[in-house]
C-alpha cells in the first residue's frame, strides 16, 4: 500500500491552462489521491498556485484568505468585455496620458476600495457563476464590495504600456482594478498579462513548475511539498506532552492554562502537528485535526 502524499507545493502555473488543469496535472504526477488549490488564477494568468495535498486540504482556506501580490500589465486606451486580453474590444480611445497623471490617479486606489465583482468571475448567483449568465448575454447586478489595497507601484510607464505591481486583500480583482484605473484617467484600459507574485508568506520565487516535477523520478517529488502546517504558520503555537496529545487526538478538551486565546496550532513531541485547536478559558479544544494523528491516538488506547 502507498504512502499517501500530505502537504503543499509551491506551483508557477503556466499562462494557457486553467488552475484546476494545473492540479490535476500536479495531483497525477504526485499519484495524490486528495487535492486542492488556493485560489483560481486565470488561464491567461500565470504565477503562484500553491496546491495541497492529503491532509494539508484541511487547511487550505487559510491561505485561500490570505493577501495576495500580483504584478499587472495593463494596456491604456483599448476596454474588453472581461478586462483582459480573452475577450472582445468594445472601445479603443486616444492615449494621451504620462507618467505624471497615472501616479495622480494611483492614490484613488489604495486602502480600502469598493469594487464591482466582473461578470467574467466564479462568483455565484442563484446557483450558478457569473460567467454563465455572461457568455449568454445576460447582465447581473452586483453590490459592490470592499477590498483593501495593501501597496500599489507604477513599475513601468510607457503609455499604452503601464507596468503596476499591487499588494492586496484575498477577493480583490485585478482586471476590475485595471479596468477602474484605465476610467479614471479617461482612456480606460484591460490587462494583458498578470502574475502572481506572492500569496501569504508564500513567494513565487520558492515555487515549482511542473516541467521541474515532471522531470523527477517519482519517489523524489514527494521532497518538493512543504508540511502542512506551513499554511497556518500565522497562528501562535503550543506543544503539548504524549497524554494531552492523545487526549485532543481523541476529541476531548485538555487543560492549558498558557494557551493564548483564539486559534492555535497544536504539536505534539517532537514538533509532530497535530492541526488546530481553539484555546478559551485555559483549555484547548479540537477544530481541526490531521486523520494520521488521530488514528494513531486511536491505536494507543
Amino acid at each position: 500500500m502507498r504512502e499517501p502524499i500530505n502537504g503543499v507545493l509551491l506551483l508557477n502555473k503556466p499562462v494557457g491552462i486553467t488552475s484546476n488543469a494545473a492540479l490535476q496535472k500536479a495531483k497525477w504526477l504526485l499519484n495524490a489521491r486528495k487535492a486542492g488549490h488556493t485560489g483560481t488564477l486565470d488561464p491567461f494568468a500565470d504565477g503562484l498556485l500553491p496546491l495541497c495535498f492529503g491532509e494539508a486540504t484541511k487547511f487550505s482556506a487559510y491561505l485561500l484568505d490570505a493577501d495576495k501580490g500580483y504584478r499587472a500589465v495593463m494596456q491604456l486606451g483599448v476596454t474588453t468585455t472581461t478586462g483582459d486580453p480573452e475577450g472582445e474590444i468594445l472601445a479603443t480611445r486616444e492615449v494621451h496620458t504620462s507618467r505624471t497623471d497615472i501616479e495622480a490617479v494611483l492614490p484613488r486606489f489604495r486602502g480600502e476600495i469598493a469594487q464591482i465583482p466582473p461578470m467574467h468571475s466564479a462568483l455565484k448567483h442563484q446557483g450558478r457563476p457569473l460567467y454563465e449568465y455572461a457568455r449568454a448575454g445576460i447582465d447581473i447586478e452586483r453590490p459592490a464590495r470592499k477590498v483593501h489595497i495593501r501597496s500599489l507601484e507604477l513599475v513601468e510607464c510607457a503609455p499604452p504600456r503601464v507596468v503596476i505591481d499591487v499588494r492586496c486583500s484575498a477577493g480583490t480583482y485585478i482586471r476590475t482594478l485595471a479596468q477602474d484605473i484605465g476610467a479614471a484617467l479617461g482612456c480606460g484600459a484591460h490587462l494583458t498579462a498578470l502574475t502572481r507574485t506572492a500569496a501569504g508568506g508564500f513567494a513565487l520565487e520558492r515555487a515549482h513548475t511542473l516541467a521541474d516535477l515532471d522531470a523527477l523520478d517519482a519517489s523524489q517529488r514527494p521532497a518538493l511539498l512543504l508540511p502542512a502546517d506551513c499554511l497556518v504558520a500565522h497562528l501562535p503555537a503550543v506543544q503539548l506532552d504524549a497524554v494531552d496529545a492523545a487526549a485532543l487526538c481523541q476529541g476531548r478538551s485538555v487543560a492549558h492554562p498558557t494557551a493564548h486565546p483564539g486559534l492555535m496550532r497544536v504539536y505534539a513531541a517532537p514538533h509532530a502537528f497535530l492541526g488546530l485547536a481553539d484555546a478559551d478559558a485555559g483549555h484547548l479544544v479540537p477544530r481541526r485535526l490531521i486523520a494520521t494523528q488521530q488514528a494513531a491516538a486511536a491505536r494507543s488506547t
